[in-house]
């Protein structure tokens, strides 16, 4: 089954207490576009963070706010950052590195919560029924192209209220040669 590609790139999730930390008591994230998982967007708002290597200026926040604030980066942006993240599946975050994100009325210094994002497929109860997968399984994805990859170990997540995408990030999809012309993967059972 063919599966659309999405390239995540560098990001941050807030709780609501963080996100007044850095912006203001009572503020609300203004949607830039939404995603395309239903219910989520890309926010106006972006935020710095600080590592003990060095800074990434302008990172993206996503909405809506969610019980705890994570960010995922790239390995090239966590080699920038001089941090050594996890690899893990979002929301799984203890023992991550913690980070500094700063905003403009507020920074804060988070204890944990620094991810690579494990390469997900995201998709609903009916399709994976018709490929025989539940959630939590791993199949594999291959991008075929120029730069053909055949990615292992992607994590299967079922929700009704997902629309087919896998979602990997900068660092994956260039070595995958993902672009324009070829945004889609072949699914392996």
């Amino acid at each position: 089954m063919k599966v659309p590609i999405e390239i995540s790139a560098r990001h941050v999730h807030l709780s609501k207490p963080d996100l007044e930390i850095l912006f203001g008591q009572g503020f609300a994230l203004a949607k830039l576009h939404n995603l395309s998982q239903t219910g989520q967007f890309a926010s106006e708002q972006t935020v710095s963070l600080a590592g003990p290597g060095g800074a990434i200026e302008r990172v993206r926040i996503l909405g809506p706010c969610r019980g705890q604030t994570q960010v995922e980066v790239s390995e090239t942006d966590a080699r920038k950052l001089g941090l050594n993240p996890p690899v893990r599946d979002s929301g799984n975050l203890a023992g991550t590195h913690g980070i500094k994100i700063a905003g403009p009325v507020g920074e804060l210094e988070l204890k944990q919560g620094v991810i690579l994002a494990l390469r997900h497929i995201h998709i609903d109860p009916a399709t994976a029924a018709q490929l025989g997968v539940k959630n939590g399984d791993r199949v594999k994805v291959d991008t075929g192209g120029a730069r053909d990859l055949l990615f292992e170990n992607v994590l299967v997540r079922v929700d009704p209220s997902f629309r087919l995408a896998m979602h990997i990030d900068t660092d994956e999809a260039n070595a995958a040669g993902i672009d324009e012309e070829n945004r889609e993967g072949e699914i392996i059972v």
